[in-house]
């Protein structure tokens, strides 16, 4: 499979692919535009922001401390950041999605958005929304704020610091978590692709009145349960996207403010090359013992989420076969992003995946083409 027949087909604007396999890289491909304004080419060292991948590698962080024997799984919250209100929510219910703590009900000012510590200190207040345990939904942004704070208060470092210090420096990988100044002008930006039927809730939106169907009103076709949860501004799947919101600034997550701001959650400014390179490390053991990444990659979690209304499997902040991630692959572990960025490893296999484009796709994540790729890729081995 070629990728200028991928790009032909799903009208990307410019993309790459990395996979590595048995520790050797295997395929390293990139091309297309990286700035649709300018026309700027998507060159071998084009690194973007990848969203929701940025998880592992925040997640990877929290367990080398607890390898180190600096934070245990069951440690309850509490007893590293005294000022965290739930005293049921441990450290693995942060990892798995499981806390209860999806949303931030605070609007978060555009002043905050650097200040990892201020978001924290909103969701510290918080009451979960369900019993921290019971259930899991997807923390799409607040799992970096709460993960990062742990991080935070029981190094003293912010996890991009030990990002740097512990997997990308000494790995040699073009990975931040947070640009640096001199890395924003060369990013890729992000173009959106066919606007989704979602609505972010805005700090002037009124609750929907209630109406009166009309009697002789067409019914109205049925919806999925994501559909309706995308079409309501108040759902937990829009509450949980929607702050703090990059589309209050101008470009949205393209604004330079949002590339240096490193959320924990979504931040992950990297190429191709390096997020399969991340997982090439993984499963090689370099960056965390086998024993400690057999674990993290066992499935805590699986079934209907609360937050995006379909079936997701969590382990320790990696995601892990489902039907929304390598449903034919259950020796697979990794993370996906908004829009169609992949990240992935698999230690049977011996393989590592990686994913990364600029025109954000809002089809079903089976259909796009990183899991064409990556599924051409299994076919082959």
């Amino acid at each position: 499979m070629r990728l200028d027949e991928v790009f032909a087909r799903h009208t990307e604007l410019g993309a790459a692919f990395a996979v590595h396999v048995g520790g050797e890289l295997v395929a390293d491909l990139w091309g297309g535009i990286a700035d649709r304004h300018t026309g700027r080419p998507w060159e071998r060292d084009t690194p973007v922001l990848s969203y929701s991948c940025t998880k592992a590698v925040t997640a990877t962080v929290a367990l080398l401390l607890v390898e180190r024997g600096l934070l245990a799984l069951s440690t309850p919250v509490k007893e590293v950041w005294p000022e965290f209100a739930a005293t049921s929510v441990t450290v693995e219910h942060l990892l798995t999605h499981q806390a209860g703590l999806p949303v931030i009900e605070e609007r978060v000012p555009v002043e905050e958005y650097g200040d990892h510590a201020a978001i924290a200190a909103r969701l510290a207040v918080q009451s979960p929304l369900w019993e921290p345990g019971t259930a899991h939904g997807y923390h799409a942004l607040t799992y970096g704020f709460l993960v990062g704070e742990v991080v935070r208060r029981v190094t003293g470092k912010p996890v991009a610091e030990l990002v740097a210090a512990e997997i990308a420096g000494p790995l040699g990988l073009d990975m931040w978590l947070g640009a640096p100044d001199e890395v924003i002008p060369r990013a890729a930006r992000l173009s959106a692709g066919d606007p989704p039927e979602t609505t972010i809730p805005s700090e002037t939106t009124a609750p929907p009145e209630t109406t009166t169907p009309s009697e002789t009103a067409a019914p109205p076709a049925p919806r999925t349960a994501v559909e309706l949860a995308a079409l309501d501004p108040y759902s937990l799947m829009n509450r949980a996207l929607g702050n703090p919101g990059v589309h209050r600034l101008k470009g949205g997550a393209n604004h330079p403010d949002i590339l240096r701001a490193g959320w924990p959650a979504m931040g992950l400014v990297t190429t191709a090359r390096a997020l399969s390179g991340f997982y090439r490390a993984l499963i090689a053991g370099e960056i965390l013992r086998p024993e400690t990444l057999n674990d993290a990659v066992r499935p805590r979690v699986a079934g209907q989420d609360r937050v995006l209304q379909i079936g997701t499997s969590f382990g320790l902040g990696f995601m892990t076969s489902s039907e929304s991630f390598a449903p034919f692959a259950p020796s697979a572990f990794g993370h996906s992003g908004l829009g169609g960025f992949l990240g992935l490893g698999d230690p049977e296999r011996g393989v590592a995946i990686a994913y990364t484009m600029n025109r954000l796709s809002t089809a079903f994540a089976a259909t796009t083409p990183a899991w064409e790729l990556t599924a051409a890729v299994y076919d082959a081995l």
